[in-house]
Parts: structure tokens; C-alpha cells; sequence
């Protein structure tokens, strides 16, 4: 290679570098940014993670406090001191509704449950548990025709309370004397696919209660 080439690659390799030192002045601070971005999302991730968690563990922990308390009017107290968030918060206004109810405040319990039915942000099968709960709570001090309807909104295929509420049904039935549509509606639940084992062993038992059989197959 002649000295000519030579000093010509070495002023092309300048120019280059001169460049490139030039692009990092002018644009290096992207780099830079994408970096700390980088890193900064990183860390705010694993910050949320912590929180979240260590959020989990004091909800569980103040429940299982609240639970602990055996006398059920203290329970109460001590669950609504409970600040929950999401769906966590319509578990504890359950809870809360059980508690009420031991607690002998039937009214304070309803409230709870009606706002858990009302609530159109709950998840469907929290308002669809609450209105069960409502009706098996206050049962014949419900109003009949409030309690015939919260019953059939629940009793649908593919409703995860349908046969409970058929048993409410059921239930209903017997109250208005007659036995013979409450065997019915039983037996049907008994043969039922989707009844539990403990569910068939209950309706099996009152079936026979009211002078019915089991139909076999």
C-alpha cells in the first residue's frame, strides 16, 4: 500500500470518528435516557410488586384478627376497620353482612348485602351471592313477591347459585303448603348433574321428611 492510501484511509478513519463523536454529542443523551428508562421501569416494577404484595399479607393478616374474635359483634367491629380495595373490598362487605347477622342485626346485614346487589362494579357472582344470602337471611320476613323475583333472577341455566336457589324455591313452596310442587322441585334438584354430594344428601333427606321418595333410575 502506498503512503498516499495509507494517509488517505487515515484521514477517511478521522472523518469517521469525527462522526461518530459528533452524532454521540448531539444524540448520545437518547441512549442515555433509554438506559435510565430502562432501569427505572425495571425498579418501579419490582417497587409495585413489593407493595402489592406486602398489601395482600396486611389485608390477610387483619382478617384472619377479625375472624379470631369470637365474640361476633367485635368481629364486626374489627372487619369494618378493614380499609380493603377491588374485589377485596365486596369479600369483607360479606364477611361484614355474616358478622351483622350473628351479631343480631339483621338490618345492618341487609344494608350491607343490598349494597353489594346494587353495586353495578362488583363482579356478578358477588351481587348474585349477596342476593342469595339476603333471601335465606330474612326468608318469610322478605317480601313475598321481592323474594319470588331475586329467586328466578338467580334460578338460570348456567347460574352458579341456580339449584340453591331452586331449593329456596323449594322452600317456598312448603311455606305456601304445598308439598307436593316442593318434592317435585326437590327431586329434580336430587337428580340433578351439577348438585353436590352434600346438596343430595340434604334434599334426599327432606324429601323423605315430607312423605316423599328418591326416584331411582
Amino acid at each position: 500500500m502506498s503512503n498516499n492510501d495509507s494517509f488517505i484511509e487515515e484521514v477517511t478513519e478521522e472523518v469517521r470518528r469525527d462522526k461518530l463523536f459528533a452524532l454521540m454529542r448531539r444524540y448520545g443523551w437518547i441512549a442515555i435516557l433509554a438506559v435510565v428508562l430502562l432501569v427505572g421501569g425495571a425498579a418501579y416494577n419490582e417497587w409495585r410488586k413489593a407493595r402489592n404484595t406486602a398489601a395482600a399479607e396486611a389485608l390477610g393478616d387483619a382478617l384472619i384478627s377479625a375472624l379470631d374474635e369470637t365474640d361476633p359483634a367485635a368481629r364486626l367491629a374489627a372487619l369494618e376497620k378493614i380499609d380493603a380495595k377491588g374485589d377485596a373490598r365486596i369479600v369483607v362487605a360479606l364477611m361484614q353482612a355474616s358478622a351483622a347477622q350473628t351479631a343480631g342485626q339483621p338490618e345492618t346485614a341487609e344494608k350491607l348485602l343490598q349494597s353489594i346487589v346494587n353495586d353495578s362494579t362488583a363482579p356478578q357472582i358477588y351481587r348474585d351471592m349477596a342476593q342469595l344470602k339476603t333471601v335465606m337471611m330474612l326468608g318469610p320476613d322478605m317480601d313475598k313477591d321481592r323474594r319470588l323475583e331475586a329467586l328466578k333472577s338467580l334460578d338460570v341455566a348456567g347460574a352458579p347459585y341456580r339449584l340453591l336457589a331452586e331449593e329456596q324455591l323449594a322452600v317456598i313452596d312448603i311455606e305456601n303448603g304445598d308439598k307436593k310442587a316442593a318434592i317435585a322441585r326437590l327431586q329434580d334438584i336430587y337428580a340433578d348433574s351439577e348438585a353436590s354430594a352434600a346438596m343430595r344428601q340434604r334434599i334426599s333427606q327432606l324429601i323423605v321428611a315430607l312423605g316423599g321418595e328418591l326416584e331411582t333410575s
